[in-house]
């Protein structure tokens, strides 16, 4: 009998080795037209899954909400399932100049200014990718001719706290290159159960640009931020297809 995971839904049975994790569940009609054989598996809460092919790989995608909280629990019951490569395909706000709407920033490390990851682990222990899957993700980024960034991501839990202009600055001045809300808890909950992770970040804000317009802007249809988005799902498939040839070492076309 199958045993389903009580958020996500999901079984053994119905698991692949690699998944997408984006926020929005609506993300995972743009990941269905880039598969084969694709398969709608569950919708619960704010977690919608699919399973699909893509280059003969088997992947599936996983919407976590918003938050590394939600993020969380679609990481612990995806490893309980036996997924074990997991790729973040998520969006940010950039906090550099240079940054442009549609630019990915491939993280190398995450500030942990975030709830969830601090209750599993004191905050001096480092959020960070998977080295290898990291690498896969920069080889896959640039063979695809995307636009990116690599360096240091901040993840938070609130857009709308009083002083959130000033928390931005501080960062900024730190090196940090975008903010999100889910890298740092993937990194950590990733790291400590044993399983790779990378995190791609498409972005939707500028520095000091306006974060309702450009998210109204994201919405409503073509445009550069449209266009990272299909490339970060291109770079991750793309990673996938590496990993999976380093770890079964089948060869696909």
């Amino acid at each position: 009998m199958e045993e389903f995971m009580p958020h996500i839904r999901l079984s053994k049975e119905q698991a692949a080795p690699h998944v997408l994790l984006p926020g929005d569940p609506q993300r995972l009609d743009r990941i269905a037209e880039c598969l084969e054989d694709v398969k709608e598996l569950a919708y619960n809460r704010e977690y919608r899954s699919l399973r699909g092919v893509y280059k003969g790989v088997p992947v599936m995608a996983v919407s976590t909400g918003i938050g590394g909280a939600s993020a969380a629990i679609a990481v612990e019951e995806l490893v309980r399932i036996g997924v074990r490569n997991m790729i973040r395909i998520g969006s940010c706000g950039a906090l550099q100049k240079g940054i442009r709407l549609g630019d990915l920033i491939l993280v190398n490390g995450a500030v942990r200014d975030d709830g969830a990851s601090v209750t599993y682990v004191d905050s001096i222990y480092p959020a960070i990718p998977d080295t290898e899957l990291l690498a896969a993700c920069m080889m896959s980024a640039e063979e695809l001719g995307a636009k990116f960034h690599v360096g240091i991501a901040r993840s938070h839990d609130s857009f709308y706290i009083d002083d959130e202009e000033a928390v931005s600055t501080y960062w900024r001045e730190r090196g940090v290159l975008g903010s999100d809300m889910e890298t740092a808890a993937l990194f950590v909950i990733g790291r400590l159960r044993g399983v790779k992770t990378a995190s791609i970040l498409n972005t939707v804000v500028e520095w000091e640009d306006s974060l309702e317009e450009n998210i109204n802007s994201y919405t409503g249809g073509e445009s550069a931020m449209m266009q990272g988005e299909r490339m970060e799902i291109l770079t991750a498939l793309e990673a996938f297809v590496r990993i999976d040839k380093k770890q079964t070492g089948r060869q696909f076309v």
